[in-house]
């Protein structure tokens, strides 16, 4: 079936397209329902349904035969460690540690918050929480103390786990001493806390709520699979405000595991037994999604990788992996080949591995500029395909289903709405715009399953920030449109498009013009304020390496390109070349910080800021003149 088919049945009769897919995963109850709405008027998927997700990503593979099949390839460069654990393997040891769980009384409905590096024990805690029908909350390993303290107040979990240390490129970090702080900080009350101890940071001593992972892994029977209701949460995963409560996004059993599954074959054209790898962080919505459930939904092989995508040990840490693995699939962010390209612009690291395994790169978790897109189809002959989506729907909105039918890409565009999905652009009064004319992008009603169907504990804030700007729309918060076939084009957050006189302005219009430029690794470019003209846009740029020595003569070059490509309108006239760019951890550029500090206003250091103390290189370059 062609892509718009099933687009189009996915549209038309929604119900009976998404209990078709239902048949991808086990039920211990087949759902007769497809979607409803719960009490408050939230959209349910499958509520008459009731499965284990547990089950279906290790028990009936295992039956199956996939027993000795390899489940997870783990690989830290860091640490020199690497190991292979098949399903078999896999499935006794989260089996044992729920049963350990089980012993300190975590049950259904339960919260269990999970703070650890990219190990092999983070997915057996994850794996085991959904055994027994208990709500997991992934935090990422390495947030401070009151980040981590917010999230225990909130989640109120019986249980965290967490390890003695997470491993960066040139440092250790300790977490046990974040971790002690944020049990001081937090309202919640946790009974026992299960650390891991790494040996390169040994448990100097146990207090009488900790438990060794060892010790806990011997204390309980190992345990079965507790069957659930499909609308019961599978996990609590908070957002990454900058300021404030954070988000605790939910995301239920059964609708995540259908949708998931299906987007593995549909999406990325993966079958079971091939190797995928998402070159995340556990703690992020890509690593619950797409290192964990998703492959091994579909009975794939998962790479966990606890490295960096430069200096582990160099630029061609990713190709090398890709290598080893046989990889067939490699899900990662545009960030981490801008990384690459500035430390190997000719791509010579590939030339030492065999990348014929490799037949789909896939990008999300920002706009993929086609500078970066071009050098990427330059090195691998395979597609590159960039696609959109957000923590919130746990699975992409927009993309190339290279599953169904290839569409032919347009470089800057996420391509076409996935089935399931019906995306409109309006304006601020609601009014859908005609093709090409920018505005804020959004989803019709209902979402897709696998959509997160609340916020935790906080439907008012879910309606407020998601639903009340646009009755019966889903208010992504970003920006862009639909050209006339029916591409899409994100832009940015609604807050990157800037007003200039008059004019509204997209700042990732210029970025594509910026990061064009032959000697440009990395850009940003953010709305400033302008007694004149409201706001003038302000590019701020990483330049490759060597090409400092000519950054007068770039900057330069740049505000012509900006003038010559989108108009005088513009007014870009200032450049800054810097030695880095914020980010968070997860490669976001910092750009709402960016603009506070150009413009000298008050700003939080977000939570999830990757190194906090470019912050006051930054102030220096931005102070306002």
């Amino acid at each position: 079936m062609s892509y718009l088919a099933t687009y189009q049945a996915a549209q038309e009769d929604p119900a009976g397209f998404w209990l078709n897919k239902a048949q991808l995963i086990e039920w211990d109850v087949q759902p007769t329902l497809a979607v409803t709405q719960d009490d408050a008027g939230n959209e349910r998927w499958f509520s008459d349904g009731v499965m284990n997700t547990c089950f279906n990503v290790l028990d009936r593979h295992v039956r199956d035969g996939r027993g000795q099949q390899a489940a997870i390839y783990y690989d830290s460069p860091v640490t020199g460690a690497r190991q292979c654990i098949t399903y078999g393997d896999l499935l006794g040891r989260v089996e044992r540690a729920a049963g350990g769980l089980k012993h300190l009384g975590v049950g259904r409905g339960d919260r269990v918050v999970i703070y650890m590096p990219m190990v092999p024990e983070a997915i057996i805690a994850m794996l085991a929480c959904a055994r027994l029908g208990a709500i997991h909350s992934v935090v990422f390993g390495g947030f401070a103390a009151p980040e981590l303290a917010v999230r225990l107040t909130d989640a109120t979990p019986k249980v965290l786990i967490t390890a003695t240390c997470g491993i960066e490129v040139d440092r250790v970090v300790h977490y046990m001493p974040i971790v002690n702080a944020a049990l001081e900080q937090t309202q919640a009350t946790i009974d026992r806390v299960i650390v891991l101890e790494r040996p390169e940071s040994p448990l100097a001593q146990q207090s009488v709520r900790e438990l060794s992972w060892e010790r806990f892994m011997q204390v309980g029977e190992p345990a079965g699979c507790t069957p659930v209701a499909a609308t019961d949460p599978l996990y609590v995963l908070y957002t990454s405000g900058t300021t404030g409560k954070p988000k605790g996004v939910v995301r239920d059993n059964g609708g995540h595991a259908v949708a998931l599954a299906w987007s593995m074959s549909a999406v990325y054209d993966v079958a079971p037994g091939d190797v995928f790898w998402a070159a995340s962080d556990i703690g992020w919505v890509v690593g619950h999604s797409y290192i964990v459930y998703a492959p091994l939904l579909m009975g794939c092989t998962t790479v966990l990788y606890e490295g960096k995508p430069v200096n582990t040990p160099d630029a061609a840490a990713f190709w090398r992996v890709v290598s080893d693995y046989r990889v067939r699939v490699l899900f990662a962010a545009p960030t981490a080949f801008r990384a690459i390209r500035k430390e190997d612009p000719r791509g010579n690291g590939l030339a030492d591995y065999d990348l014929d395994c490799l037949k789909a790169l896939f990008l999300a978790g920002e706009r993929l500029d086609p500078p970066t897109l071009n050098w990427l189809e330059s090195l691998i002959d395979c597609p590159v395909v960039d696609h959109w989506w957000q923590t919130e729907t746990g699975w992409a909105i927009a993309g190339n289903p290279l599953g169904i039918e290839r569409l032919e890409p347009k470089p800057g565009s996420a391509t076409k709405p996935l089935p399931g999905y019906q995306l409109e652009i309006l304006n601020p009064n609601g009014v859908p715009l005609p093709a090409g004319e920018q505005g804020a992008v959004v989803i019709k009603r209902p979402l897709p399953p696998a959509c997160l169907p609340t916020l935790w504990q906080d439907q008012e804030r879910f309606e407020q920030s998601y639903f009340n700007t646009f009755p019966g729309y889903y208010l992504t918060g970003d920006g862009g449109y639909i050209d006339a076939d029916g591409y899409l084009f994100v832009m940015g957050r609604m807050d990157d498009v800037i007003n200039v006189a008059g004019h509204r302005l997209s700042t990732g219009e210029m970025e594509e013009v910026v990061a064009a430029h032959t000697a440009v690794a990395e850009c940003a470019v953010i709305g400033v304020h302008d007694d004149l003209k409201g706001q003038v846009p302000l590019g701020l740029v990483v330049l490759k390496d060597g090409a400092e020595v000519a950054a007068p003569a770039i900057e330069e070059e740049l505000i012509q390109q900006v003038r010559q490509t989108i108009g005088p309108v513009a007014s870009f006239r200032r450049v800054l070349i810097v030695n880095r760019l914020p980010k968070t951890r997860s490669g976001k550029i910092l750009r709402s910080t960016l603009r506070a500090i150009a413009d000298g206003r008050p700003y939080t250091p977000p939570s999830t800021i990757e190194d906090p103390a470019i912050l006051k290189d930054m102030a220096l370059a931005l102070a306002p003149s």
